[in-house]
Order: structure tokens, then C-alpha cells, then sequence
């Protein structure tokens, strides 16, 4: 069906034409969104009103966002920042005059659990990328050519402009064709579109007073005229969130019998939080991060957290990694720089921890008391440059020479 007869269906339906006044109806109308089996149609925005979707999606933006990405040049074996490259303060400060490097990984990671795919304009001057400008997956669409190389097709405002790989860096998810992304969304959307239906269907519940309906009975035939009165009053005064549990004044006979809801009975509270553990489980996010904390116990949170780091937040920070190496460094800087997250800034709350963790690496002699300070915003002190090594795991070399002599 074409654009125009869906936007003609839609206001030729039944009860006259409607009006568009939210994105869900103007994604209805352009036949945009993912139906499901449950009736709703699934969308970035729907989805995201879902309030463990937006937790997930934050946890792990923001996750990503506050850990440190710096360049590093590596010669021989020896690893330090390459603060004169133009690609530096890209990754540390600002990727573009608007937007901080914390906002810029924040959206990143927001477009690959959303969309499954991120791009980004590369200004170049000099050979090197000296902006990014994030653009909207909704407007990019990527094709591999015959001949194997990319090419993306972008509808900006001003018109259509179709543009290489040299000219758009692009992240995406894992990929069955090599080039798109998998949209996370589109590929659940059977999950999400029963966690929508089930929030309208608790929002009407308290929206009709579902906690304290019952049934008006009498053994008298009430008159159109008396009946309407009666229904106009009790609507008007009884029914609601707001009026609940408020005195009813009841004539003719009439009897109020309460039916209270059996939510067990219904399994909703059950297939709530089997909706919620699902979406929990696309995004691998662990439960308690989502304020979900049923069968947290003080072990277990401490394994999740690791597990959290390990198997959320590693693959996204080793993907973007790789594609900063390949898609934003020229080919002869790609051999001896590459772009590193700082996973240990997610251990910033915890000093004990880190205090911990640093006199185990001064006493096995892999850091430095000055390593330890840089790590900690300190100043390096004299003498702090010392790696210490256990006596017990050296090989004492001058003992052997000494050995050798006498004999």
C-alpha cells in the first residue's frame, strides 16, 4: 500500500477521520512500527515508554558514558596517549561543537539498543576526522555494492545525497548480512507488544475503579429515566482512582456487591514480570540495575555486577573500539593506534575496592605507587616511580654467578 492511500485509510476509518497529535498515531498512519500478536504496534518511542525498556537503555548508555575513551600509540611495547593526535580530543572531550563526548557515547549506545545501527558524519580536514556529527538511523540506509564496497543513501532536509564509507562511520550490532545491524525492537517486538498491552490494560483497570467495582442489583424494574439518573451519579461520583472507597447513597432497593480482582488468578502480576525478565534478558541488563531486586541476595548482586560488565558492557565497548580503529583512523595510524574504554572508572563508588586492587598491583610489581595516583587524580610523588618485585618469586641471578665461581 502506498503512503498516500495509508494516510487515506486512516482518515477514511470508521467514526470519520482522526486526528494525528502523537507520534504512535502518526507511525500508524505511515504503516511505520512492528505488529504483533497482541494488537499493539511496537515503535521506538512505544517501546521506550516501557519503563524497564528506558531503564535498560540508560543503565547501559550511561554505563558506557561515563567510562573514558582515549587513543593510544603503541611502539614496540610500550602503550601511551596519543594526546597529538587530531582524533584525541574527539574521544575525550567533544566529537562535535554541541555535544560532549559523554552525550555523543550515551547516543551511540542508545541507537544500537533501539536501532541496531549508529552513523555518524565524518568532517575531515587534512586526511584526518576532525567532526562527528550523529545523524538519524531512520534516514540512512546502507547498501553493499556489486563490486563489495559500502555506500549510504542519507535523506537530509536539503535533499537525498548518497555517500561512501569514507564519508560515514557506522556501528552496528551483530549482523547476518555483514552490513545491517539487527534492530533489537523489530526482533522482540512479540515481548514488547504484550508489555504495552498489559500497561493499557492496568491503566483502564484504575482508570474505571477496577479496585473496587462490583454490581448495582435490585429485585425492581427501574425506570429509562431513573436508571439514567443512576448512571450518570454513580459514574460522576463513584468511579475513578479518585473516588474510590467514597460512601454510596443507594434507593429503591438497590444493592452494592463488590468484586474485588483476582490477580493471581489472572496470572497478570506473573506474566508482568515474565514480560519484564524477557526484555531484561534482551538487553542483558541484570534485573536489579532495573530496580527489579526479587531474588537479589548480597551474593548474587555482587556475581550480576561482574557478569553486568563482562557480558553487557565488554561487547558494546569492544565494537565501538574496533570500528573507531578501522572506520575513523587512516589506514598507516590503524597499525599503531587504537582506542581503549577505562572499564576500571565503573569501580569510582567503590574505594575500597580500588584501594584494595591497587596494593595488589604495587605488591606483585604491576603498578607503581605514581600509577596508582594518576589513576586517582593525584600528583606523582618523589621516589613513586619504583615497581616493586616479591623476593620470593625472584630468580637471583648473582646467587647462581656466586655458585658458579666457588665452583
Amino acid at each position: 500500500m502506498g503512503l498516500f492511500k495509508r494516510i487515506g485509510s486512516f482518515f477514511g476509518a470508521k467514526g470519520g477521520p482522526q486526528v494525528i497529535d502523537t507520534p504512535e498515531k502518526l507511525a500508524q498512519a505511515l504503516g511505520a512500527g512492528y505488529e504483533t500478536h497482541s494488537g499493539q504496534r511496537v515503535t521506538t518511542s512505544s517501546a521506550l515508554q516501557q519503563l524497564v525498556v528506558f531503564n535498560c537503555v540508560r543503565v547501559l548508555s550511561e554505563s558506557i558514558g561515563m567510562l573514558p575513551c582515549r587513543l593510544l600509540k603503541q611502539t614496540g611495547r610500550v602503550r601511551l596517549p596519543a594526546t597529538g593526535h587530531r582524533l584525541y580530543p574527539l574521544l575525550t572531550m567533544a566529537p562535535n561543537s554541541f555535544m560532549t563526548s559523554q552525550e555523543f557515547w550515551e547516543m551511540l549506545v542508545a541507537c544500537l539498543c533501539l536501532r541496531g545501527n549508529f552513523f555518524a558524519y565524518k568532517v575531515m580536514a587534512l586526511g584526518n576526522v576532525v567532526e562527528l556529527l550523529p545523524l538519524n538511523p531512520d534516514i540512512v540506509i546502507p547498501k553493499l555494492k556489486d563490486d563489495w564496497t559500502v555506500e549510504y543513501t542519507v535523506n537530509f532536509k536539503t535533499g537525498q545525497r548518497v555517500l561512501t564509507q569514507d564519508e560515514i562511520w557506522h556501528v552496528r550490532l551483530f549482523t547476518l548480512d555483514g552490513l545491517n545491524g539487527l534492530n533489537p525492537i523489530a526482533y522482540a517486538r512479540q515481548a514488547l507488544g504484550l508489555g504495552q498491552a498489559m500497561d493499557t490494560h492496568a491503566a483502564k483497570l484504575f482508570t474505571n475503579g477496577a479496585v473496587t467495582s462490583g454490581v448495582l442489583q435490585t429485585d425492581k424494574s427501574l425506570t429509562d429515566e431513573a436508571f439514567d439518573r443512576l448512571k450518570n451519579e454513580f459514574q460522576g461520583e463513584h468511579m475513578g482512582v479518585a473516588n474510590a472507597y467514597k460512601p454510596m447513597i443507594l434507593e429503591m432497593g438497590l444493592d452494592w456487591k463488590p468484586i474485588s480482582l483476582n490477580a493471581q488468578d489472572t496470572q497478570f502480576i506473573e506474566s508482568k514480570k515474565m514480560s519484564e525478565a524477557q526484555i531484561c534478558g534482551l538487553f542483558r541488563v541484570p534485573p536489579h540495575l532495573v530496580a527489579s531486586m526479587e531474588k537479589m541476595t548480597l551474593n548474587n548482586i555482587e556475581h550480576m555486577g561482574m557478569s553486568f560488565v563482562n557480558y553487557s558492557l565488554v561487547p558494546l565497548m569492544t565494537r565501538i573500539e574496533h570500528r573507531i580503529q578501522v572506520g575513523l583512523l587512516s589506514e598507516k595510524d590503524r597499525l599503531t593506534h587504537y582506542a581503549k574504554f577505562n572499564a576500571g572508572a565503573l569501580m569510582r563508588g567503590d574505594l575500597k575496592g580500588r584501594y584494595e586492587s591497587y596494593g595488589k598491583g604495587i605488591q606483585w610489581g604491576i603498578l607503581s605507587p605514581n600509577d596508582c595516583r594518576e589513576l586517582e587524580d593525584e600528583n606523582p610523588r618523589e621516589g613513586g616511580d619504583i615497581y616493586l618485585t616479591p623476593m620470593n618469586m625472584t630468580t637471583k641471578p648473582e646467587s647462581s654467578d656466586a655458585d658458579k665461581t666457588k665452583a
